[in-house]
């Protein structure tokens, strides 16, 4: 029996607003099998940017364990969880790019840390950008694209060192309807030809319809 990619049992984290307990997550349970495409879904409050937190080990909960490849994340020193975090792929609304890089050169950028020689990055990082539809736009610089290519240079940058998965935060929020859908297919393809783990945060209904696995969490709770 393999063990899961993420796991999180009964979860509860509540955050003082002032003097006032706010109950942000009460009793969440959740697993996510390599290969699995999860969208988590659900209103403004309902929770999901904190279990996002929990899933990308940016915190940790009041009550519950949270496992990531079954290691306990609550077990971890500040050196652990930044080792952690760095295996894991990010892909957030606003991009994130580095504006005096090239597209290549925020891929290769992340690639740094890794040990990897400079030939093997910019291989690498070009590889990647030809995976997402960029090959032609290696050398553009954030200003130079469009917003969904620049959302595609995100997605290149958060595969660049083989996360265990991918945890995206409202990826087509800041981008057109038709260029959202051309950003939804890319993400179905890495997952059915890539065999990438995929958990999407989104409160949009056409990204949930495509996923393998919809959760829709309110107040909370996965309801």
């Amino acid at each position: 029996m393999t063990t899961p990619v993420v796991e999180r049992t009964n979860v509860k984290k509540t955050y003082m607003l002032g003097k006032v307990p706010v109950n942000a997550l009460q009793g969440v349970n959740l697993k996510v099998e390599k290969g699995d495409f999860v969208a988590i879904s659900g209103p403004s409050g309902s929770g999901k940017s904190t279990l996002l937190n929990m899933i990308g080990a940016l915190d940790k909960p009041t009550e519950g364990k949270v496992f990531i490849e079954g290691v306990n994340v609550s077990t971890l020193n500040d050196n652990g969880l930044a080792d952690l975090r760095r295996r894991i792929g990010f892909v957030f609304q606003f991009f994130n790019l580095i504006p005096r890089l090239t597209a290549r050169g925020n891929v290769e950028l992340t690639m740094s840390i890794t040990g990897l020689g400079r030939d093997e990055r910019r291989k690498r990082a070009e590889g990647l950008l030809e995976t997402v539809g960029l090959k032609e736009r290696v050398n553009h610089k954030p200003a130079e694209l469009s917003g969904g290519e620049r959302q595609r240079v995100a997605i290149a940058r958060a595969l660049a060192n083989n996360p265990k998965f991918l945890l995206m935060d409202e990826p087509t929020g800041n981008i057109d309807s038709k260029t959202a859908k051309e950003i939804i297919e890319l993400v179905m393809r890495l997952n059915e030809e890539k065999g990438a783990t995929i958990i999407i945060v989104t409160h949009d209904q056409q990204i949930a319809s495509q996923a393998k696995r919809t959760v829709q969490m309110l107040d909370g709770l996965i309801v």
